[in-house]
């Protein structure tokens, strides 16, 4: 089964104090590119969050953001009276005809007019911030499989396009060596002069099997299956299905330049295009 490498998942949880908000979203990237918007105050733990997701989520580029609303009752920021006090006895000497308020505001602006007091963060707040994460996972991951189906009918659509196309090829394959042999001899003809038979047949044997596609075509129908096999192993994995798309541009390209047959070069081009729709999409796959 594939899955998608874009998804959004969210999960709220709301405490006693404080609303916590987590987001989740990841886009297709080659590798695994993890950005993290935390509260400093959670700062401690970003490492342990970051493997967490990093584990499940494997490959994209990732956005992992986690917001604190809190409901008034409590703050972790505090006035530091003494400070406060100093700065205004300070104001007033340079500015004695300040009144109180303003003095206040610009005593309020100094540095360390406010302190921060930072707790340990507390277990049971901690393992629901785990659990936000691991509901907020869950929703990504079914996003993915989700949209890792509508991928999965595509590819499915576009091989069996293409093992159409195959067989039109086959079917076109006699018409064409019949074609190559004709020209040939007309060819030979044109010439007016005379030819030693079973050398010409060994010459026309000999070009003939150079333009052969036997090889090519078993090749090409082998990857397509291949292809629709890996599509539904447990496992998604996007590299591997992109090195059998590879494998199939490779035949299909050798088709088309021993073809020399224009029929079948027009066959080529609609597999071709079909190939590439299937190399879009690949860059979505995990």
């Amino acid at each position: 089964m594939i899955k998608s490498m874009t998804g959004f998942g969210k999960s709220v949880t709301q405490l006693p104090s404080k609303k916590i908000t987590i987001e989740i979203k990841s886009l297709n990237s080659k590798n695994q590119d993890l950005n993290a918007r935390i509260p400093s105050f959670y700062r401690e733990k970003e490492l342990e969050l970051r493997n967490l997701i990093a584990q499940r989520l494997e490959r994209g580029k990732i956005d992992f953001s986690l917001y604190v609303e809190l409901n008034g009752e409590e703050t972790s920021t505090a006035i530091n009276a003494d400070v406060v006090k100093q700065y205004i006895k300070q104001l007033r000497e340079v500015t004695p005809d300040a009144d109180a308020v303003e003095l206040l505001k610009m005593a309020i602006r100094l540095p360390d007019a406010l302190k921060t007091e930072k707790d340990e963060i507390d277990e049971a707040e901690y393992k629901a911030i785990l659990k936000g994460v691991e509901e907020a996972l869950q929703s990504i991951d079914n996003y993915r499989a989700d949209e890792g189906q509508v991928l999965k009918e595509d590819f499915e659509l576009r091989i069996n396009n293409i093992s159409k196309y195959l067989d039109e090829v086959k079917k076109l394959d006699p018409e064409r060596v019949e074609g190559v042999r004709e020209r040939l001899n007309k060819a030979v003809a044109d010439l007016k002069t005379t030819v030693d038979e079973n050398r010409f047949e060994q010459e026309l044997t000999y070009y003939l099997e150079k333009y052969d596609i036997t090889e090519e075509k078993v090749r090409l129908r082998n990857h397509l299956e291949y292809f629709s096999k890996s599509l539904n192993s447990p496992d998604s994995n996007g590299k591997k299905l992109a090195f059998i798309s590879q494998e199939m541009g490779r035949e299909i390209n050798t088709i088309g330049s021993k073809s020399n047959y224009a029929p079948m070069q027009q066959v080529v081009v609609r597999m071709k295009d079909e190939l590439e729709k299937i190399k879009e999409q690949l860059l979505n796959v995990l």
